[in-house]
């Protein structure tokens, strides 16, 4: 198993230094996104990209209809009511528990000094991982054709490394605007705006191997579909602040096709 050393380029991302620390969370603050470019060393990425396409084969493939608000259409809502539209997401996903335990990625998800960084950063208390064997750490495959939909996040902030871009498609659009969950606001027209291409949303262009974390529960954002054969992978690194939570099983099922 590589340390973590052997991991993240520590020169350009010191991580366990304070000064860089409060450096990464002045900007999160400020943009509500943290994008560290060339986060991974050349030879952890190639590691980690070459476990990627090991595993694709074994991916869980899955379609689903949602709103922005990833819930179910309502009956009670107009179909045309920006909230209650429906958007496409189809992806592949390999679940945790497929991941070699001496995989670059487990090593980095359990790291101390890392999970210290994400905690700092974030000003969390404590993070945990899931309960569940699959929702830790996941793979995520999007094939040609396939894309995230415009939607909000449920979880209050995600972390996800980019491991390949596809060539053509595949690119991450938000906005900064729209919503504050806390306030209970959110504004309708701009999100009808948005989905309608009527306003132009941000673009953010990142390389293979960079970390990003995002507060994704009140930026609008999607993955535009892929239009190139070379699969667009991403890994998401998923980590909760109380202990002893588990993914739903309904949940385990949409994107894993198991529970266990």
């Amino acid at each position: 198993m590589n340390s973590i050393n052997s991991i993240i380029d520590l020169n350009k991302h010191p991580i366990n230094d304070l000064n860089y620390i409060q450096k990464c969370n002045s900007l999160i603050k400020k943009n509500s996104l943290l994008v560290l470019e060339n986060f991974l060393l050349d030879n952890s990425l190639k590691n980690i990209l070459n476990e990627a396409k090991q595993l694709e084969g074994k991916a869980f493939y899955c379609e689903q209809q949602h709103t922005v608000l990833l819930s179910k259409q309502s009956d009670s809502l107009d179909k045309k009511d920006p909230l209650n539209r429906l958007m496409t997401s189809d992806k592949g996903c390999v679940p945790h528990d497929l991941i070699n335990q001496r995989s670059d990625l487990n090593t980095l998800y359990n790291s101390d000094i890392f999970k210290s960084f994400i905690i700092k950063i974030l000003n969390l208390d404590k993070i945990f991982p899931y309960a569940d064997n699959l929702s830790s750490i996941n793979l995520n495959y999007y094939q040609k054709g396939q894309q995230l939909g415009w939607h909000f996040d449920n979880a209050s902030f995600a972390i996800t490394l980019m491991i390949q871009s596809s060539t053509q498609g595949g690119e991450f659009e938000y906005i900064t605007e729209g919503r504050d969950s806390n306030a209970n606001y959110i504004d309708k027209k701009l999100i009808s705006d948005v989905i309608d291409g009527k306003s132009d949303p941000n673009l953010l262009d990142v390389s293979e191997g960079t970390l990003i974390l995002f507060y994704g529960r009140n930026y609008l954002h999607r993955v535009t579909p892929v239009q190139s054969d070379t699969p667009r992978i991403l890994i998401t690194l998923n980590y909760n602040e109380e202990n002893h939570i588990e993914l739903s099983e309904n949940a385990r099922l949409t994107f894993f096709g198991r529970i266990n």
